[in-house]
């Protein structure tokens, strides 16, 4: 069988299989859709399969085809639309659009996120009948910006090549507004997929998570630049021939994109260096102690033991001591004593780096004290040396909005403190004795691309206390390791992670895992302290590439597609 024939064949397969989702009615679609969305899920942690994503993303496509065409830049074969009808008003197409994909973002993040519900499962007697509501609102929600991303993608949708385009545009736009809108929630983007190749990742360093998240989708949805609709428009004069050709050039397009990015990211690898601080030797305890047992008043003692005993393993010959968030069941500026007995634990040299829960009394009488999710680093002495309060808190597990209200008619954040954490003032670059600065980050302030140092005082390296212990082996401490991952090589920087019950890891600078602690199992970590890289393209310059990627890609669609209207 000749090339010609195999194209003709598989375009004639194609062509069936993209009219038949074009042409099913919308709750058919939407229900195409939410299986493609969950069926996408797979790129992500812990299946770590992306290339799902060059079938269900030339799926969302297709079924968008079959959206009547509306808007000045609708698709050219306006008297070739599926199964909507030609006669539409003009809004039902963005409803039709939106509705697809908020269909197919709903399933992503159902499979993607179903983790969330371990967390309500930890009280299971208080907050374990919320599990499936939360996981469900919580998918809803987050398929908004999907369906909207698709709704605007129709308002420029043209024929062929292009559409992919303003597909690719739109939806990396509604990813960067779901990682900033209502505090943002940048879970499980397209970029994520790529920690699955240490080589793939490293274009996030020039590009950013969006703008490799935009070239990524751009490749994986090729096969759908095969466009039948066209085959059919006696007015496009468009040839059987150049149809079948598009089956193949666009899908090999894409893999030469992704073979450049993977060689370029190789070659990066391949010249990477392996320096490390001088003088610097990490110990990062993982004490594993279950979410329930944590906070029980019998268990304080056992748990200060715990983290002395780890802390002192032989060798002990580690310069900065790393434990997890909220380590310790006591406010530690409360207990002098007990910061003695660390002292009597570090030697000349030697710091402590810990997550905290912090206090500040009332301001005035009647009014309750304020309690933040700290990072100390605490001298060789016991004394404080530093502190940084949690900025990015996690709504309704660390505060509800309209607290009051919602206190008022009995309902409570999952860490059951009333009032709920109060939020420091944001990202903060701490000195920590015979070290480089730090960027202390506490638990999902890590997923936020761009905002993990402070402006005007970059760090040497990243500390990233968690307590991941709220989901127990379930997807979510995989998937929150793999954006620690991408912000390592987004920043050039190390990421030292310590979480409570896993998954505690040093990454450096390239994003490679040099060391791990497994899920649920007590150990301590000693690592030499990578060496901070030169800021790369996107720590200096942020999402402005992203921007003019964006506007270069639309230009060019709708340019071409006036000229030809014209």
């Amino acid at each position: 069988m000749n090339r010609g024939h195999w194209a003709e064949s598989g375009a004639r397969g194609l062509e069936t299989y993209a009219a038949w989702l074009a042409g099913r009615r919308l709750a058919v679609r939407m229900g195409l859709a939410l299986l493609a969305g969950a069926l996408s899920a797979l790129a992500f942690e812990p299946f770590s399969f992306p290339p799902v994503f060059f079938l269900t993303l030339p799926s969302l496509v297709w079924m968008l085809d079959g959206v009547a065409p509306a808007g000045r830049w609708a698709a050219r074969v306006e008297g070739v639309s599926g199964g909507d009808g030609e006669k539409a008003r003009f809004w039902r197409p963005f409803l039709s659009a939106f509705a697809i994909g908020w269909a197919f973002g709903t399933g992503t993040f159902v499979l993607g996120l179903y983790w969330v519900a371990e967390a309500f499962y930890v009280e299971a007697d208080i907050f374990g009948w919320m599990a499936p509501f939360a996981v469900f609102f919580l998918a809803v929600g987050l398929g908004l910006f999907t369906g909207l991303s698709c709704a605007a993608a129709r308002l420029f949708w043209v024929g062929g090549y292009g559409r992919l385009a303003v597909l690719a545009v739109c939806w990396t736009a509604g990813e960067w507004l779901r990682g900033h809108v209502l505090t943002g929630f940048p879970w499980n983007t397209m970029a994520q997929g790529a920690v699955a190749s240490e080589a793939m990742m490293q274009s996030a360093a020039l590009l950013g998570p969006y703008g490799l998240g935009f070239v990524l989708f751009l490749a994986a949805s090729g096969l759908a630049a095969y466009d039948p609709r066209l085959a059919y428009d006696p007015r496009l004069a468009y040839e059987r021939s150049a149809l079948s050709r598009a089956l193949w050039q666009a899908p090999m397009a894409a893999l030469l994109v992704l073979a450049l990015l993977w060689i370029g990211g190789a070659l990066r690898l391949a010249t990477a260096g392996d320096e490390t601080v001088a003088g610097v030797r990490l110990r990062v305890v993982q004490p594993n102690i279950a979410q329930d047992q944590k906070w029980l008043k019998e268990n304080r003692t056992s748990i200060v033991g715990q983290y002395m005993r780890l802390s002192a393993a032989a060798p002990a010959d580690f310069t900065h001591l790393i434990w997890p968030e909220s380590a310790l069941p006591f406010l530690l500026e409360r207990e002098p004593i007990l910061r003695r007995a660390f002292a009597r634990l570090l030697e000349p040299g030697q710091s402590l780096i810990l997550g905290a829960v912090r206090s500040e009394p009332a301001g005035e009488p009647g009014q309750r004290d304020r309690y933040f999710n700290a990072v100390h680093v605490i001298g060789e002495d016991g004394d404080i040396l530093a502190t940084y309060d949690k900025a990015h808190l996690v709504p309704f597990g660390e505060y509800l909005p309209m607290q009051g209200l919602l206190e008022a008619i009995g309902l409570q954040q999952l860490t059951r403190l009333r009032g709920g954490y109060e939020s420091g003032p944001g990202p903060m670059t701490l000195a920590v004795p015979d070290a480089p600065a730090v960027s202390p980050l506490v638990c999902y302030e890590i997923i936020f691309p761009g905002a993990v140092t402070a402006r005007g005082a970059r760090p040497g390296w990243i500390v990233n206390v968690t307590n991941d212990a709220w989901f127990g082996t379930s997807g979510g401490p995989y998937q929150h390791l793999a954006q620690a991952r991408l912000r390592a090589v987004e920043e050039g920087l190390a990421v030292v992670r310590a979480a409570n019950t896993g998954i505690s890891a040093v990454i450096d600078p390239y994003g490679r895992l040099l060391g791990t602690i497994d899920i649920e199992k007590e150990g301590v970590l000693d690592r030499p302290l990578p060496k901070a890289l030169a800021p790369p393209p996107y720590a200096r310059f942020g999402d402005w590439m992203l921007v003019l990627m964006l506007f270069a890609a639309l230009s060019l669609v709708l340019g071409r597609e006036a000229r030809s209207r014209g």
